[in-house]
């Protein structure tokens, strides 16, 4: 998305052809990511498979935004290919940091550069996923190159993604999902909760398991859940907070365990709460589909109270209300630049 603005205001397009831009980059980016062989992939070569599908879905998407021709697009991934990078180090930077530049910043930079060179008429390798030295035999030599176009024009795989309904790491968005809905179901205050057991996939609890970081502490988030009885950003961002008095006694209430029967589940993130009220009442909520996978997808009404929730703070009410409206009518848009005022804080 930044790649294709970016390129589109450079060159002025509109509203229809920026969402063309998006969808063509969320078809390349991950079926080079689903080639290579995904997160099994990223275990066990080290490589940061988010940079590297981001890498090349900003290339592609910035190319079709700056109107290269076929030809043109060939070289575009030969020069995607000769900037891939990433490795998965990012997951040991404990204030999350890192993980901007690695997944959005560097490929967007990338995609763009790519672009703007092919487009001011540089030239490349016309086959950089085939012939001697490609990229698969460089990257993943196993990899299976027909997993690049299977059912390409039939399967577009913008309409197969994920958008997080909570702004914190992804193993904790089922058991937030599961507090919620018990809670809509049978509502209780914090201070009348005994014990809440959480249960998630055992690689997924490694992530989660009592961070230094408020958004990838499951313990932590649980804990505001109950006492907000909601998860917002500034919640989800406030390390202060950790040391709440409060909000620790609420969180040594938690416990998580580590489930083998969930993590044969897995890449489906699959998770069980349990709750003990003080008076010996249990409720149980199993998530079988995250809220906001393509299995469980937000409304557009979630949506937008989500953006709101990250934007308004930083743009304004007003501002952001505008931006909204443009977005939702992106395909109004004459010249993709009518959005930067509103992305402006000042």
């Amino acid at each position: 998305v930044p790649a294709a603005l970016a390129t589109g205001e450079q060159f002025g397009i509109d509203g229809t052809r920026f969402l063309r831009a998006v969808a063509l980059g969320y078809d390349v980016g991950p079926r080079v990511t689903m080639t290579l062989g995904g997160l099994p992939y990223q275990m066990e070569t080290h490589r940061s498979a988010h940079s590297i599908a981001e890498d090349f879905g900003a290339a592609a998407a910035a190319g079709c935004a700056a109107g290269l021709t076929a030809h043109q697009m060939r070289w575009l991934l030969d020069y995607a290919a000769q900037q891939a990078s990433g490795i998965a180090a990012w997951e040991r930077d404990t204030e999350h940091v890192e993980k901007s530049l690695v997944f959005a910043g560097m490929p967007a930079r990338n995609g763009v550069t790519a672009a703007l060179l092919i487009q001011l008429g540089g030239s490349g390798v016309e086959d950089i996923l085939s012939g001697p030295d490609n990229f698969l035999l460089a990257f993943a030599p196993k990899a299976d190159p027909a997993k690049l176009v299977e059912k390409l024009g039939e399967r577009y795989e913008v309409t197969r993604t994920s958008i997080k309904k909570w702004t914190v790491g992804s193993p904790i968005q089922a058991p937030l999902d599961a507090l919620q809905n018990m809670l809509k179901k049978h509502p209780f205050d914090a201070g009348q909760v005994q014990k809440v057991l959480v249960r998630v996939a055992t690689s997924e609890a490694n992530t989660v398991n009592n961070r230094e970081m408020p958004d990838i502490c499951l313990q932590h988030m649980i804990a505001v859940m109950l006492l907000d009885k909601t998860a917002s950003f500034q919640a989800a961002h406030d390390k202060p907070r950790m040391q709440d008095p409060g909000v620790l006694r609420v969180r040594a209430k938690v416990q998580l365990i580590p489930d083998e029967e969930l993590e044969r589940l897995y890449p489906k993130r699959v998770t069980v709460v349990e709750v003990t009220l003080n008076d010996g009442t249990q409720f149980t909520e199993r998530v079988e589909a995250v809220r906001g996978t393509p299995d469980n997808p937000m409304t557009r009404e979630e949506v937008v109270a989500k953006c709101r929730d990250l934007i308004a703070p930083r743009l304004g009410q007003e501002k952001s209300a505008k931006l909204i409206e443009k977005v939702l009518n992106i395909e109004t848009v004459r010249n993709v630049r009518e959005l930067r005022p509103f992305l402006q804080t000042a």
